[in-house]
């Protein structure tokens, strides 16, 4: 294999068609927002000193809560407390968001800047009577939609194609595997337990 520049690559493909330039927003409209009602999963990605990371969210739909249409809240939960995404927006606020809905194909992909609030406004993110002690913000500088071709592919919603539990191992069995001294058994518990009681 070798590898190619950015003069290559673009040898390789014809230029985007007119309708993927125009269909970049630099807000959200009334499909954004309601899509956004609609999702209960993102991932997003961020890059700082140690490098870029992709991390998940979710929460019941409509978890992310859009300030106006320029500007977002994601809640933060309950986690590992590894803190990669927050601590990456302190180095570098330039964030990407992939929001998906299951039994939708369509993702929306939001690009922006992001920052760290805290504070009184960070109640209307509660959820089981728990406000989140910290909210990531993101003011946005595009959003589109992707279109459904990558979901048709993988066939990711459908359940005719879903893995079994018994096609791979639980987390608590690849941790024991991955690290000397930890009995499988106990770390699927403590996994299990985990997932149900600290939710939030």
């Amino acid at each position: 294999m070798q590898s190619i520049d950015r003069v290559k690559l673009r040898e390789m493909f014809p230029p985007p068609g007119n309708l993927v330039v125009q269909k970049v927003l630099d807000r959200l409209d009334q499909h954004c927002l309601h899509f956004l009602s609609l999702s209960p999963f993102l991932l997003i990605a961020t890059q700082g000193h140690n490098g870029a990371d992709v991390s998940p969210r979710g929460d019941p739909a409509g978890f992310v809560k859009a300030i106006d249409r320029q500007t977002i809240l994601i809640p933060d939960r309950p986690g590992n407390n590894r803190l990669d995404t927050m601590e990456n927006i302190l180095d570098n606020p330039r964030v990407g968001c992939l929001f998906l809905v299951p039994g939708l194909g369509e993702i929306l992909r939001i690009n922006g800047e992001a920052d760290l609030v805290v504070g009184p406004e960070l109640e209307q993110l509660a959820f089981q009577g728990k406000t989140p002690p910290v909210a990531i913000r993101i003011r946005i500088g595009e959003a589109l939609f992707h279109c459904a071709k990558a979901v048709i592919r993988s066939k990711v919603w459908n359940p005719a194609t879903f893995a079994r539990r018994e096609d791979f191992p639980p987390l608590g069995a690849v941790l024991a595997d991955q690290i000397a001294g930890l009995d499988k058994d106990e770390m699927i518990e403590w996994i299990r337990v985990g997932d149900q009681r600290t939710l939030y």
